[in-house]
């Protein structure tokens, strides 16, 4: 598998995207410059994970967290000291967290869950903060104070559990696998193998892809955007992600479609530091009552239900 290492021109980028994207109630997403890459929808299958992943998941429970709680214990009575709440988000990837043209907002659904966690917590939405973190920067941006809290389609794994704490989990993911629609490509293995595939650096993707070890190829970038400009560009033949940036990719821009198949069923949840179990009981209880008030069904239908092609349940962590 080689490397190699591509740089894109940001105008050019943007020309394309706002050539490609399908713009819908009433706008989507304005995407980052590409930073400088280094080489590194039709029915899913059954999963595959690889084998290094299996043992990955085999060696601590993914599910596991504190219980919830309403409790203000230390780390809660911190944030509310400095009188704000930062959260960590994605302003790329669209109907998750994308940047509207339109009002200059970052809506999506990992968007209103963020809001729903801010206002619970601060008791007034405005003293909410979202600052965009790339994929590679999630936790860094924990780990050094920079943000509070990620609410970012964060995969949660046994290695990330060593440097983070996280919440229950709140969506069902699998990896996915995109290409042109021009591309004869019908499986995984056939996107895959020989082939030039982008993913986003410190994604769960990368590590899949590695483990795979049958691209010819593997361009990572800062963030998952920046893989469908590289598509755009013909500089990669595919791109690996997980199901709900991807149905978004495709819904974004109609020249590219999901390959059968998917790899590695995952949670995500809710990133914070492990030093505030409180903070993350706090986390949890919302994701709770975000759930039994019907907010997170209604937030689904609102921005994912059209490319998912699911009712809510299937990515409930509960229902699977």
């Amino acid at each position: 598998m080689r490397k190699r290492t591509v740089r894109t021109r940001p105008a050019a980028a943007l020309a394309l995207l706002a050539a490609g994207a399908v713009v819908l109630a009433g706008g989507g997403p304005v995407g980052a410059a590409p930073t400088a890459a280094t080489a590194a929808g039709t029915a899913p299958q059954a999963p595959q994970a690889p084998q290094a992943a299996q043992q990955d998941q085999a060696d601590c429970d993914i599910t596991k967290s504190v219980p919830p709680s309403t409790e203000d214990g230390p780390a809660v009575k911190a944030v509310k000291a400095k009188r704000s709440l930062v959260i960590g988000v994605d302003q790329n990837s669209y109907r998750w967290g994308a940047r509207n043209p339109n009002t200059g907002q970052i809506e999506g659904f990992d968007i209103d869950l963020a809001r729903a966690i801010g206002a619970a917590i601060m008791g007034d939405a405005d003293k909410v903060v979202l600052k965009p973190v790339a994929t590679a920067d999630r936790i860094d941006a924990i780990k050094k104070g920079r943000v509070d809290l990620i609410v970012r389609t964060m995969t949660i794994n046994c290695k990330r559990m060593e440097d983070v704490a996280f919440s229950k989990p709140y969506f069902n993911i699998s990896q996915r696998v995109l290409v042109p629609k021009a591309s004869p490509a019908k499986t995984i293995d056939d996107a895959v193998k020989g082939r030039t595939v982008c993913v986003a650096d410190g994604g769960t993707g990368q590590a899949v892809i590695k483990d795979m070890n049958t691209a010819g190829q593997v361009v990572t970038v800062g963030n998952q955007l920046d893989c469908l400009v590289l598509m755009q560009l013909g500089k990669v033949d595919a791109t690996m992600t997980d199901n709900g940036l991807a149905a978004g990719q495709a819904a974004q821009d109609q020249t590219v479609r999901i390959v059968d198949g998917e790899a590695q069923p995952e949670v995500v949840g809710v990133a914070m530091l492990k030093e505030s179990p409180d903070l993350t009981a706090r986390v949890n209880q919302v994701l709770a009552d975000y759930y039994a008030r019907g907010d997170w069904a209604r937030s689904y239908d609102r921005w994912l239900k059209p490319y998912m092609l699911n009712e809510a349940e299937r990515f409930w962590p509960g229902t699977r």
